[in-house]
């Protein structure tokens, strides 16, 4: 009798550690399309690649967002903070997306808003390839922070979608090996209490939001009464929005 391949590949999934074996090995025989292909993807998956990165691509707010292995897979959680800046954005708003990563969150706020214009930015030249892919060359820069946008954009932004690293860098370690072995540590490493990064963006954001405009942070739960503090030193209004459904919290900053 010959073996059922899905049966094997769940066999194989599980005794790697795979919690969701049975869903990923249906992705996983769905994207190959020879045996010798279908044995390969299972390699890299059992060796402890992201799923993601062994698929090509992640689900992100319901698109097939294009992620390239080195890349930063796009967390679900993220999908709140997608929620919130198109709750708060206005018609035809001027969008960023910065420490955009793959650009999944450019991505879905452009499928959800009828933006006037969308930005993307990020340091990581592995990252910008692979975001232009899903928004196009012409709206995604390289370069650090706000160096990176066009300069046209300043006191324009309506919506400022910030996934900025967040991690202590003595917590890097204690990551899952698929995000601290697979991913780029810039997209990971938020400095000593995680928060370098996002007290940067948050002083910088005064001189490119629109009045009225909005920053929107994803944050860690103990971080936030910091976080607070930086955005309403940097002269923005802050706001903290926390979501049981997607266990997260985003802090908002308004340009009065």
């Amino acid at each position: 009798m010959t073996p059922d391949p899905r049966s094997s590949v769940i066999a194989r999934l599980r005794a790697a550690g795979c919690v969701f074996a049975e869903d990923e090995a249906d992705l996983l025989l769905a994207a190959a399309s020879t045996p010798d292909d279908l044995a390969a993807l299972v390699d890299r998956r059992a060796g402890g690649e992201p799923l993601e990165h062994v698929l090509g691509w992640a689900e992100f707010c319901g698109l097939r967002v294009a992620v390239d292995p080195g890349v930063f897979v796009p967390r679900r959680r993220t999908e709140f903070l997608v929620h919130r800046a198109v709750a708060l954005a206005p018609p035809h708003p001027v969008v960023v997306d910065l420490c955009c990563g793959s650009g999944a969150v450019g991505a879905a706020l452009a499928a959800a808003l009828d933006v006037a214009e969308l930005h993307a930015a990020d340091v990581d030249p592995a990252a910008v390839r692979c975001a232009r892919r899903n928004l196009g060359p012409d709206r995604v820069h390289e370069g650090d922070l706000y160096r990176a946008l066009p300069a046209g954009l300043r006191g324009r932004v309506d919506v400022l979608a910030v996934n900025a690293p967040y991690v202590p860098t003595d917590a890097i370690g204690m990551m899952p090996p698929e995000a601290r072995d697979h991913e780029p540590k810039v997209a990971l490493d938020g400095g000593a209490d995680g928060l370098d990064v996002l007290r940067r963006v948050a002083l910088g954001a005064p001189d490119w939001l629109a009045p009225g405009g909005h920053l929107l942070f994803e944050a860690g739960g103990r971080q936030v009464p910091t976080i607070v503090e930086a955005v309403a030193e940097a002269g923005l209004v802050p706001e903290v929005t926390e979501s049981d459904e997607w266990h997260t919290t985003v802090v908002t900053g308004t340009r009065a």
